[in-house]
């Protein structure tokens, strides 16, 4: 089993930006690959940005593509999303969450662990 702790999330102006980790426990987390969702008020939970779990492969969603960069150290047991040029439309609750499949899937039902979640809130 994996338990996931997100942090990093706040308050920041639009074209701003923010470092979001995702800590794992236990010894497993390099089997995992990992994703970021995020769920705004009112709206679905989305996919946002995932990664294999050696890393060497990376899947971002259209709306985030060229801004967010997610990362991972396997020797810290942390998958990580650097969310730069930040607009008010990322405002969410984001997630991170472990897949048992070694790649990316995007499917948010097909993941096995899920944090808490932390929120960004992008003002204008």
């Amino acid at each position: 089993q994996v338990q996931l702790v997100e942090s990093g999330g706040g308050l920041v102006q639009a074209g701003g930006s923010l470092r979001l980790s995702c800590a794992a426990s236990g010894r497993t987390f390099s089997t995992y690959a990992m994703g970021w969702f995020r769920q705004a008020p009112g709206k679905e939970r989305e996919f946002v940005a995932g990664i294999s779990r050696s890393g060497g492969s990376t899947y971002y969603a259209d709306s985030v593509k060229g801004r967010f960069t997610i990362s991972r150290d396997n020797a810290k047991n942390t998958v990580f999303l650097q969310m730069n040029s930040l607009k008010p439309e990322d405002t969410a609750v984001y997630y991170c969450a472990a897949d048992v499949y070694p790649d990316v899937r995007p499917q948010e039902d097909l993941y096995d662990y899920w944090g808490q979640g932390t929120q960004v809130t992008v003002s204008s």
